[in-house]
């Protein structure tokens, strides 16, 4: 297994773009995996630059509706068109459904304009399953463990037009061989990982927890118990954990907690 960080909002190599997004790709003894796009076709110039081929990814996993999260799966349907294979995009209804907004200074949308996607790639999902062999998605992910406090910033826009509190059903985590892919994590990492019925290994993502927003205490008290309850599991992360919120993580994690960045590698067994 290995994976390559194509987009996030911090990088280890001058010559890569960064972007408020997120990009990675998995690949596996039996998939190629794009764990989300990013904003924009960032991710596309970076995997140009590292060598990467997506041209052979088979699946395309969008973990929630935001645009920095989905918004480049128009730009890699574009550049797909003469690849090898025709990758599934595998991704809530609520997702492409909701109109997303952002009250973090003005009011703005955080909709992802979506593009047009054959009926032979779609493959929706609302629940926990078997999504194709040895790709797992987790969904409705049960809200036991506190939520983080950035949430409350975050709205969905209902029929009547009205803004109310994202409940964030149209956000999945992807599961592939101890790998949990946690996407933003707007559910709250202790949910993801409560809701995973199988060994986790490693976690990746972001933890969408932002500087400024829970108290020191509460984030040790966050990292204690993550190393209480899952002390063999390896966790990396960036794009929407803040910078201090790493360091107070790290304070309690040690090596248990890692960072990624634009252009970061990790190759395991």
């Amino acid at each position: 297994m290995q994976w390559t960080v194509l987009s996030d909002n911090r990088s280890c190599n001058p010559a890569l773009e960064t972007e408020h997004g997120l990009s990675i790709l998995l690949a596996t003894e039996q998939h190629k995996i794009l764990l989300d796009t990013g904003a924009s076709d960032v991710f596309i110039r970076n995997a140009e630059l590292l060598g990467v081929d997506l041209n052979d990814v088979d699946s395309v996993f969008i973990s929630h509706g935001h645009s920095d999260h989905a918004g480049g799966l128009r730009y890699l349907l574009e550049s797909n068109r003469q690849a090898r294979t025709a990758f599934k995009v595998i991704v809530s209804p609520d997702a492409m459904s909701g109109r997303f907004f952002s009250k973090r200074g003005n009011l703005h949308s955080i909709t992802t304009e979506w593009p047009e996607i054959d009926d032979n790639r779609l493959v929706l999902t609302d629940q926990t399953c078997e999504i194709a062999k040895g790709i797992y998605v987790i969904a409705h992910i049960p809200q036991m463990h506190p939520m983080p406090k950035g949430n409350k910033n975050l709205y969905v826009q209902d029929a009547h037009g009205d803004y109310i509190h994202d409940d964030f059903r149209h956000e999945l985590a992807l599961y592939v061989d101890g790998l949990l892919f946690s996407g933003c994590a707007h559910s709250g990492l202790e949910n993801i990982l409560a809701a995973c019925p199988w060994p986790v290994h490693t976690v990746v993502g972001g933890f969408h927890l932002l500087d400024g927003q829970e108290t020191d205490e509460e984030i040790k008290a966050l990292a204690q118990r993550l190393t209480e309850r899952y002390p063999e599991t390896q966790f990396y992360t960036s794009h929407c954990t803040g910078d201090m919120v790493y360091e107070v993580m790290k304070g309690v994690m040690g090596e248990q907690l890692l960072s990624f960045r634009c252009g970061t590698v990790i190759s395991q067994l």
